[in-house]
């Protein structure tokens, strides 16, 4: 990580959040219209404009759609984020624990989604997904919300001693990832 981007963490996380919520909002409210009977192609002719009109789609993932994108997000704090965080604030070892897990029953649901997503010219699947759609948001806003409260002190923290993350743990990031072939850095 370079130092310009250590500094902002907290509002990185922070503002793709926002963008996620914003994002799952509109998603929610086609998955509301289609169990009212929204015709299956409108729908997925503002699912593809949604996919296609939003930042962080456009600039920050490169993603297609929404599901990539919060998958490709977990992943980033996976494998970058969390050990770091491990390093630095060991006394949150439970709490990234349940952040992890946390990203593996999204993933399940996101999977479920795009299943879903596939067969909306069935009605079963309309209301199914909507369910599904519930239940992520749920999820999904809870998560959200919990990992800003519990790492944004460790960013602080971070910002606290130069604005960087303390070099001791870059270090220890850099030598896991060279020493396991940069494939997984928190192995």
């Amino acid at each position: 990580m370079t130092e310009l981007r250590e500094q902002a963490l907290a509002d990185q996380l922070r503002w793709v959040h926002d963008m996620l919520r914003r994002d799952l909002a509109a998603v929610r409210e086609l998955a509301h219209r289609v169990t009212l009977g929204a015709d299956a192609a409108e729908v997925s002719a503002e699912l593809d404009a949604l996919r296609t009109r939003g930042p962080l789609f456009r600039l920050r993932m490169n993603c297609l759609s929404y599901c990539q994108t919060l998958g490709a997000h977990h992943s980033n704090e996976d494998t970058a984020l969390f050990p770091a965080v491990r390093l630095s604030a060991p006394h949150l070892a439970s709490a990234v624990d349940r952040l992890e897990h946390d990203h593996a029953v999204v993933a399940a649901l996101l999977d479920r989604i795009g299943g879903l997503a596939d067969d909306l010219a069935r009605q079963q699947a309309r209301l199914e997904l909507v369910r599904t759609l519930e239940e992520l948001a749920g999820h999904l806003l809870e998560h959200l919300d919990y990992e800003e409260r519990t790492l944004e002190p460790v960013f602080e923290s971070w910002s606290g001693s130069g604005g960087r993350m303390p070099d001791a743990i870059r270090d220890e990031l850099a030598r896991r990832a060279s020493t396991s072939g940069g494939e997984q850095a928190g192995a």
